[in-house]
């Protein structure tokens, strides 16, 4: 059974979080508010790390930090001997200040800029993953004018759709990221960097998606990355050391989700891996893993406090929250589904149907489009579960809401680890008109 959470209910029949009164929180730092409980994040994190050491195969564990990123958050990382993705220099700069080691860093994205790469480059990261043929050329300029060697990835398409929505699809041959395996493109970059006196190449990366159950498609775009790899192994006497295989990593929403255990995934590709190499002179490589949502995503909580109320006689009935797509945007990009309770009224029976709204100005801002709940009333707080991965991480300030604070709870402690932005954070950034009017 995949373990989805920390939550439990208190004798006031209040939802209670990491071991605390998830209404205390919500009173002590307000709402809206995300919750995380690390108790959960350190134990998948150990999960990953274990199968690995029982399967006795060099691994790095990547956390991959656009789910959530913040200095906090890092220093957990740090903290449980994870490594790093990282894919803006922006996720970068806040790594260096959190203090993560540079050496357990891989930098991400499809259009680095210079200046990233720069940035990169000066504080001699693990390992850059090259996307496309421009990186390259950057690369080797960059590299030449420091005199300095970097290791990188060169990350391909495999051409393996994974069953998810078809924004979070990333390893089919149409896609904005990587060589493609398929057409001679990753062939191609191979020839350019593997002979370069800067540019290090350990080995391939690929990502399929995201929110997967299967473990089929890890196991055919393992089996495509290794069989490339043992072909230059035969034609030009190179090496591939390393092995990425991304992440993408179901979890469980709603009840509807049926996740694998972590282990489950690793162990298909450890097997695979394993399975292909025996039968050549190919030496093991490292395998990488970049769990994302798997590690942060049902570890997360949304508090809201519950304000007005529309009836629209046999259409539905809003119940609206102090929140929404400014802190929350997957249901009205992706259509994602979650679940929620009203977190004081655990006791309750739950006879009411409700559509959840937030408070932005666009019709589409709709938490849940039907979910049945005790009956609501403004003041209750409505905790939304399994919002760790891509809520913080994607919200704004659309309509100059203020984003809100993320707390981190673990065995009955807490504490604030990004606070709300205020007001005058909204502004800070705005510059007074200073043209004169004509």
């Amino acid at each position: 059974m995949v373990t989805v959470s920390t939550h439990a209910v208190n004798e006031k029949g209040h939802l209670v979080l990491g071991g605390i009164d998830s209404l205390e929180l919500a009173k002590t730092y307000g709402t809206p508010l995300f919750v995380y409980d690390l108790s959960l994040i350190r134990e998948r994190a150990r999960a990953f790390i274990q199968t690995f050491q029982e399967q006795n195969v060099p691994a790095q564990v990547a956390y991959a930090s656009k789910a959530f990123s913040s200095v906090a958050m890092y220093q957990v990382m740090k903290q449980e001997n994870l490594s790093l993705d990282v894919v803006s220099s922006g996720e970068l700069y806040t790594a260096i200040k959190a203090g993560f080691p540079v050496e357990r860093i891989h930098f991400h994205g499809n259009n680095k800029s210079k200046e990233e790469l720069l940035l990169a480059i000066e504080h001699n990261i693990g390992c850059i993953v090259v996307d496309n043929f421009y990186e390259i050329e950057l690369l080797k300029q960059l590299t030449t004018e420091l005199n300095q060697k970097v290791n990188i990835l060169l990350r391909v398409t495999p051409g393996v759709e994974a069953h998810t929505h078809d924004y979070i699809t990333t390893g089919q041959q149409d896609s904005k990221f990587g060589f493609d395996l398929m057409n001679g493109q990753a062939d191609l970059a191979f020839g350019q960097v593997y002979q370069d006196d800067y540019i290090q190449l350990l080995g391939l990366h690929c990502h399929i998606g995201s929110q997967i159950f299967e473990t089929i498609g890890f196991k055919v775009a393992a089996e495509k990355l290794i069989k490339k790899m043992i072909e230059w192994h035969q034609d030009y006497d190179f090496e591939c050391t390393v092995l990425n295989l991304g992440g993408g990593f179901g979890i469980r929403y709603t009840k509807e989700d049926a996740p694998l255990e972590p282990s489950v995934y690793v162990k298909e590709m450890i097997m695979v891996v394993k399975g292909l190499i025996a039968e050549t002179d190919f030496a093991m490589p490292e395998i990488w893993i970049e769990p994302g949502r798997s590690l942060v995503g049902d570890a997360g909580t949304s508090l809201y406090t519950i304000g007005s109320q529309k009836e629209v006689p046999d259409v539905r009935n809003y119940l609206a929250v102090d929140g929404g797509m400014s802190d929350n945007i997957r249901p009205a990009l992706y259509g994602a589904l979650y679940d929620a309770v009203i977190a004081n009224k655990l006791d309750e029976k739950a006879d009411e149907t409700y559509t959840i709204a937030g408070k932005c100005c666009e019709s589409g801002d709709k938490l849940i489009e039907h979910i049945t709940l005790p009956k609501a009333e403004p003041g209750d707080i409505l905790a939304m579960f399994c919002t760790g991965a891509y809520g913080y991480a994607m919200a704004s300030n659309y309509n100059r809401l203020t984003r809100p604070a993320v707390v981190f709870v673990e065995n009955g402690k807490h504490q604030l680890a990004v606070r709300r932005e205020t007001l005058e954070d909204i502004v800070h950034l705005d510059l007074p008109l200073t043209m004169e009017k004509e």
